[in-house]
C-alpha cells in the first residue's frame, strides 16, 4: 500500500469537494490536472474512460470520483477518493442549508443563490470541455458532440441513448 499516495489522493479531493458547486462533474478539470499531469497516475485516455464509465452506469454522478480512485490505487484509492470529496461538501453544505434556510428572505442569501447559477454553468461548461479532449481533431467527433448538447438542451430525451449512440458509433470505428 503506498501510503504517500493514498493521502494525497485523500487530500486533493478534500480540496476540490469544495469546488463542487452544482455536482462532482464541476471537478472534472481539477481531477485530470492532479491526476493525469500532476501526478501522472493515470494516462488522460484512462481518466477519460473512467469518468465516461462512471456516467454511463446508473446511480450518482459522483461515482466517477470511486472510479478514478479505484484506477490509481484499487479499493483504498476508492475509498480515500470519495471520503476526501464527500466529507466537506457534505458538512458545509449541512451548515449553508440551515444558516439559509432560516435567512431565506434576505437579500443576501437571494443574492448568493442567484450568484452560484453563472458558477455552476461555467464549472460545468469547463467539465464538458476537457471530455470532449479526445474528439477536438476530429469534425465527426465535435459535430456529435454539438449535437449532443444540443439534443440534451432542446428535448427531454434520456442521456443514456446518446451515450448509447456514441458507443455504437464508436464501436464501428466511425469516431
Amino acid at each position: 500500500m503506498n501510503w504517500d499516495v493514498l493521502w494525497t489522493l485523500f487530500t486533493d479531493c478534500l480540496a476540490m469537494s469544495l469546488l463542487a458547486i452544482g455536482g462532482a462533474v464541476a471537478t472534472v478539470p481539477e481531477l485530470e490536472r492532479r491526476v493525469v499531469q500532476a501526478h501522472q497516475w493515470l494516462s488522460s485516455a484512462d481518466f477519460t474512460a473512467s469518468v465516461a464509465l462512471a456516467q454511463a452506469a446508473p446511480g450518482p454522478n459522483l461515482l466517477f470520483v470511486a472510479v478514478i480512485g479505484f484506477n490509481v490505487l484499487g479499493l483504498a484509492g476508492a475509498a480515500a477518493a470519495m471520503a476526501g470529496m464527500l466529507l466537506p461538501s457534505t458538512v458545509l453544505t449541512l451548515m449553508v442549508t440551515r444558516w439559509g434556510a432560516r435567512r431565506r428572505q434576505s437579500r443576501t442569501v437571494q443574492a448568493f443563490v442567484a450568484g452560484m447559477a453563472p458558477v455552476t454553468l461555467g464549472l460545468v461548461v469547463a467539465s464538458g470541455w476537457l471530455l470532449a479532449q479526445p474528439v477536438r481533431g476530429s469534425a465527426l467527433g465535435l459535430a456529435l458532440v454539438a449535437g449532443t448538447v444540443l439534443l440534451t438542451w432542446r428535448t427531454r430525451l434520456h442521456p443514456l441513448w446518446l451515450i448509447l449512440a456514441g458507443a455504437v458509433l464508436g464501436a464501428l470505428g466511425l469516431v
